[in-house]
């Protein structure tokens, strides 16, 4: 057993991966995104931030005064109307929060991606001006 197992040589680090050729047309990894896909993402995210930073207020400006009314006519409901109205508020700003997040970030991202293209594009250049350079001393 000893034999069998020193033959099986199971302390060799084995690595798994994908076939090397996938077949025509194959791209790494299951994700594409172009700079229009992120521009009309963070300009949604920045939409909807203006969009419910206004709308939200006025739902909360009305539920404000209603629970102001209710409880000044002497019913229970208008102090728990008023927790709702300021757990609205904690609601609001994390959802706000979240939008300027998304479009802030999506603005940095294509401002990175488009600095790794410029940098990519350079580099592969400076590739083609070697391979040039070599074939040109070959072709002597």
């Amino acid at each position: 057993m000893k034999a069998a197992a020193a033959e099986k040589k199971s302390t060799q680090l084995r690595l798994n991966q994908l076939p090397g050729d996938q077949g025509p047309g194959n791209q790494q990894g299951d994700l594409a995104v172009n700079q229009t896909d992120l521009a009309a993402i963070g300009d949604a995210a920045f939409k909807l931030h203006g969009d419910f930073d206004r709308f939200s207020d006025h739902a909360r400006a009305a539920s404000q005064k209603a629970a102001d009314g209710l409880k000044t006519e002497g019913f229970a409901i208008g102090g728990a109307l008023q927790h709702v109205a300021s757990r609205w508020i904690d609601q609001t700003r994390t959802l706000l929060d979240a939008c300027a997040h998304i479009s802030n970030h999506l603005d940095f991202t294509k401002g990175a991606h488009a600095g790794d293209e410029v940098y990519i594009s350079g580099t592969l250049s400076s590739i083609a001006q070697l391979d040039e350079g070599f074939d040109e001393r070959t072709q002597k």
